[in-house]
């Protein structure tokens, strides 16, 4: 584990955590990639016991893959994707690593929605990949 900091673009929100940052999910759903603005999002699992956030988040509520809502939390000011949570993981919170202070510490460890990735985008880590979300 490893301390991760990170924040918005403006400054308005930052955050700390205890994480694993060599785990990332590459996540190639269009939620994602509407949610980042991005091709993808990576994504870093904590849990909320070892986050602090400052600042105040606003919260849109959609349903995730699963069926399930799912809360994506961003800035209210500049609109810098944070976070997500999903009812299916209680205590759990997921944080955009575009948003870390030091993004280079992350590694990929999976793809899902592979099959919703854009065509001329392929990682060149050898990592497990998922056409859809794992069982």
């Amino acid at each position: 584990m490893a301390t991760v900091t990170g924040g918005c673009l403006c400054g308005a929100v930052r955050y700390s955590a205890e994480a694993d940052p060599t785990g990332v999910t590459v996540c190639h759903c269009l939620d994602c990639q509407k949610f980042t603005g991005s091709a993808f999002a990576a994504l870093v699992p904590v849990q909320k016991d070892a986050l602090t956030i400052k600042g105040t988040l606003k919260t849109f509520s959609s349903p995730g893959g699963s069926g399930n809502p799912l809360l994506r939390h961003f800035c209210p000011e500049c609109g810098s994707s944070i976070a997500e949570e999903t009812a299916r993981r209680p205590g759990m919170m997921v944080l955009n690593v575009g948003t870390f202070d030091d993004p280079q510490i992350a590694k990929p460890g999976r793809e899902i929605f592979r099959d919703r990735a854009w065509p001329w985008l392929h990682l060149e880590a050898d990592i497990p990949r998922f056409a859809k979300a794992p069982s």
